[in-house]
C-alpha cells in the first residue's frame, strides 16, 4: 500500500482528494493536513509515502515544508498540486526537494498515475512546469557543462539511468552494482552539479543529450 499525506488549506480539495484516492485498492490516506507547519508534524508522526502539497498556504508554504520535510525524512515523495505554473513557484518548490510538480485541473486517474509513478522513482511534472525548468536550467548552461565534466565514468553512467525515469534499485541492476552504492553515486552527483534532486538532474541529462 502507498501511504498517502493530504495537504491544502481548503476543506473541499482534502475531503475531494481522499475520497477519490481511498478508492484505490494500493492508495492508504494516513492523513491530512491544512497547512505547511502542521504537514511537516504529519509527516513526522505518520510516515507517509507520498504528500500531495499545495504551494499556497498559511504558516508554512508548501516549497518551505517541502524542505524541511526532505531534510527530515530524505525517501519520502512529495508532489506539489497546486494552481500555480509560473516559474517563481515552480523553482523553488522543485528546489525545495519536490518529486513531482501537477496543477489541480489534473484528470484524477493521471493524478493516481503520477501517484505511482513517483513511488517508483520516476519523476511527473506538467508539461507547462518542464517549460520552466528547462528555461532555468538553460540560463547556467556554460557552468553546468563544466560541473557535468567533474563525474566520474561511473556517475555519468547513473546520470544516464536517472534520466531514463529508473529508480535506484532499477539502476543498481542495469549496472551491476548494489543499491547503495548507486544511492552514493547520486548524492555525489547532486552535490557536483549544485542541485538538489534527481529531477533536475535528469532534466540536465536529457538538456545535455545525455540520453
Amino acid at each position: 500500500m502507498i501511504k498517502v499525506l493530504i495537504v491544502d488549506d481548503h476543506h473541499m480539495v482534502r475531503k475531494g482528494l481522499t475520497m477519490f484516492l481511498s478508492t484505490q485498492k494500493d492508495i492508504d490516506i494516513v492523513g491530512e493536513a491544512v497547512n505547511g507547519e502542521e504537514a511537516i508534524e504529519k509527516a513526522m508522526n505518520l510516515q507517509p509515502d507520498v504528500i500531495l502539497m499545495d504551494l499556497i498556504m498559511p504558516i508554512i508554504n508548501g516549497a518551505e515544508a517541502t524542505k524541511v520535510i526532505k531534510e527530515k525524512i530524505s525517501e519520502v515523495h512529495i508532489i506539489m498540486l497546486t494552481s500555480f505554473a509560473d516559474e517563481d513557484h515552480v523553482i523553488p518548490a522543485l528546489e525545495a526537494g519536490a518529486s513531482g510538480y501537477q496543477l489541480k485541473d489534473i484528470e484524477p486517474d493521471e493524478l493516481v498515475l503520477t501517484i505511482r509513478n513517483v513511488m517508483n522513482g520516476n519523476h511527473q511534472l506538467h508539461p507547462k512546469v518542464t517549460s520552466h525548468v528547462m528555461t532555468h536550467l538553460s540560463g547556467n548552461r556554460n557552468k553546468q557543462e563544466s560541473l557535468l565534466q567533474t563525474l566520474t565514468n561511473r556517475e555519468t553512467e547513473v546520470l544516464k539511468e536517472i534520466a531514463r525515469g529508473k529508480s535506484n534499485k532499477e539502476i543498481a541492476h542495469t549496472l551491476y552494482i548494489t543499491e547503495k552504492t548507486v544511492k552514493t553515486h547520486v548524492s555525489n552527483i547532486l552535490a557536483k552539479l549544485e542541485l538538489s534532486d534527481r529531477t533536475q538532474a535528469a532534466l540536465l541529462a536529457v538538456k545535455e543529450k545525455l540520453v
